[in-house]
């Protein structure tokens, strides 16, 4: 399955749901699997970002469905990357 990378920052109404709802970080998660991707590892960072996501999805339509769902809320601006493991991009250059 192809791996996506999220890159998020809150916008101040998202950093309030944060701040009152810690656990809404998790519920996000769930909604994600609910529309067919799967988020496999998740930090909170700092710097220009508030979260960095790797994320599994079927295909580009599916990890593009999930970042206009969630940045239509308003709570968070998304930066969608796709991921190509090292040995397979390696690879694509023989």
């Amino acid at each position: 399955m192809p791996t996506y990378i999220l890159l998020s920052t809150l916008s101040p109404h998202g950093a309030g749901t944060i701040k009152a709802n810690p656990q809404r970080l998790k519920e996000v998660n769930q909604e994600i699997e609910q529309m067919g991707a799967k988020v496999v590892q998740q930090w909170a960072v700092l710097g220009p970002y508030d979260f960095v996501n790797i994320v599994d999805a079927p295909d580009e339509k599916t990890i593009a469905r999930v970042s206009i769902e969630l940045a239509a809320r308003g709570t968070a601006h998304f930066q969608t990357l796709t991921a190509i493991p090292v040995d397979e991009f390696l690879a694509s250059l023989k």
